[in-house]
């Protein structure tokens, strides 16, 4: 039985509770006897709390909508839990043993949904990386091949799921950490719109200038919908609120989109190899060298063949299915905005690095962290309010010159989620001898995710295809800001065309 569960979504997991064919009970006895055999293999759960998840199984509530559901929380962000290990990736913070001091209003919704949580999983340091290696738990390994990486900053998450261990599990996404190991680990990442999904009460809408969001990475597109229900909806205090769906998210899946005029974009043209910089921005970008103390190596933009391929036979499939469909695209996108991120994140990181440091009664400095995140701390502890400001007009300026195009009449874009295959473990891993070169690379890797933390607006990977080499590769759907409607029944859609990939090789 613990293998067929090991096949089913959380829906169908939680409409065999309901019928009676399974208990509460043996729902978590079998997640909890998978993450045994295969987390071994893949270092992606690092805080196990199996007891307490039987003893929350016999008090559930038998009409909540996922009553006896495994579930896995990120240990980072909004998904602190009272009294639970919180280490955001970080030795400083296992070193002291951390717990959170509350609950997030997004793991309360999952917990009043009937999900019960079995457990922790792994991040990289501060969630900073695309690759989740940590120095405080070690890597998580690829389902697929554990040479390789699982992605981050949801790595831990992302293969969980994708091996098995649960059906779904809570993710977070500040740059593209849902959707990258999503697509690394093959399965599906929903990235909301901002403002969807609360992030309070302990985290803050500032925290980050709005890129995060939250939610989950999951098997099924149903099961996106569902959670995403369950957790969205505004919180008291909220700053940002996303626009109220016109029903139910699940009620998406299998409603027809109409006949959608559909954007889509391969790789970088030619002429966009080397960054530009807006003029406003090179007095901010001369203080940034200033407290580096040298320039750093910015990688030519490029996208792997392959990538590209997967994101041109979606397009080819969106047209089959009825959709107009045009090699068009925001021009922004291939520009960026990356000069405007880099303040935002390195002010976000020394506000953090701070905070901890008032918490735990000591200062955290250079020995604490990976050298990266350290010269990205140092970094935020000298910009300047005007930076900031300076920082945060860009991103909004950029914002209004993307959302044109969506204006201009277009439903979707669709593009690759990565510009390249996933990486082999230690890649991506800070090198001291190269300062800030596994930083900008991991940037490099998250050009086409980025972009809509910045705008805000909901965009989804979906497990497509194979590389030649066995690993998954996803495809990046994007939709005007509050329209996950779109996004679901589209992404229903290439599901039910049969279009996604299956198990890895390392499976329950």
């Amino acid at each position: 039985m613990t293998d067929e569960l090991a096949g089913l979504d959380a829906v169908g997991q939680a409409e065999l509770v309901r019928a009676g064919k399974i208990s509460a009970h043996e729902l978590i006895d079998a997640a909890i006897s998978r993450v045994e055999h295969i987390d071994p293999q893949l270092n992606a759960v690092i805080h196990r709390n199996f007891e307490r998840a039987r003893r929350e199984a016999g008090s559930l509530r038998p009409e909540a909508p996922f009553c006896g559901v495994p579930i896995l929380l990120k240990d980072i962000a909004a998904g602190n839990r009272a009294g639970d290990a919180h280490h955001w990736g970080t030795r400083f913070l296992r070193d002291a043993g951390y717990c959170a001091p509350g609950t997030s209003h997004l793991v309360q919704k999952l917990l009043d949904g009937g999900f019960v949580d079995i457990g922790r999983t792994n991040v990289p340091e501060l969630g900073a990386w695309a690759t989740t290696e940590p120095d405080a738990y070690g890597p998580t390994h690829n389902p697929w091949n554990t040479e390789y990486a699982s992605g981050g900053s949801s790595g831990g998450a992302a293969a969980a799921v994708a091996s098995g261990m649960v059906p779904l599990a809570h993710a977070s996404d500040g740059g593209g950490s849902i959707r990258n190991p999503a697509s690394q680990c093959g399965i599906i990442g929903l990235k909301p719109s901002r403002g969807r999904v609360s992030v309070g009460p302990e985290s803050s809408d500032a925290m980050w200038a709005g890129l995060a969001a939250e939610l989950a990475v999951t098997r099924s597109v149903r099961d996106t919908a569902a959670v995403l229900d369950l957790v969205s909806g505004p919180m008291p205090g909220d700053t940002v609120v996303a626009p109220t769906p016109a029903r139910r998210f699940r009620e998406e899946v299998g409603a027809d989109p109409g006949r959608l005029r559909i954007g889509f974009i391969t790789e970088f043209p030619t002429g966009t190899e080397d960054p530009t910089f807006p003029p406003e921005a090179l007095p901010m970008l001369g203080r940034f060298i200033e407290a580096l103390g040298f320039v750093p190596d910015t990688p030519a933009a490029s996208v792997h063949p392959e990538c590209s391929a997967a994101a041109t036979s979606t397009a080819a499939l969106l047209e089959d299915l009825g959709h107009d469909v045009e090699p068009s695209f925001p021009a922004p996108v291939v520009t960026g905005a990356g000069v405007f991120v880099v303040p935002i994140l390195a002010c976000s990181q020394a506000h953090f690095v701070e905070r901890m440091s008032v918490t735990l009664g000591r200062p955290i400095g250079e020995a604490d962290m990976d050298t990266d995140n350290w010269l990205i701390t140092h970094v935020g502890q000298h910009t300047t309010g005007s930076d900031y400001l300076t920082a945060l007009a860009g991103l909004n300026d950029f914002t209004r010159s993307m959302a044109a195009w969506w204006a201009d009449g277009f439903d979707l874009l669709v593009t690759p989620t990565l510009t390249d295959l996933p990486p082999r473990l230690g890649a991506l891993r800070p090198d001291p001898a190269k300062p800030l070169d596994a930083w900008m690379r991991t940037a490099s890797l998250l050009a086409f995710t980025m972009p809509f933390n910045i705008t805000g607006q909901p965009a989804i990977s979906l497990p497509v295809r194979l590389s030649n080499s066995g690993l998954p590769i996803g495809v990046q759907l994007v939709a005007a800001y509050g329209r996950e409607d779109v996004l679901l029944r589209v992404a229903a859609q290439i599901e039910e065309a049969g279009a996604f990939i299956g198990r890895p090789p390392i499976h329950a």
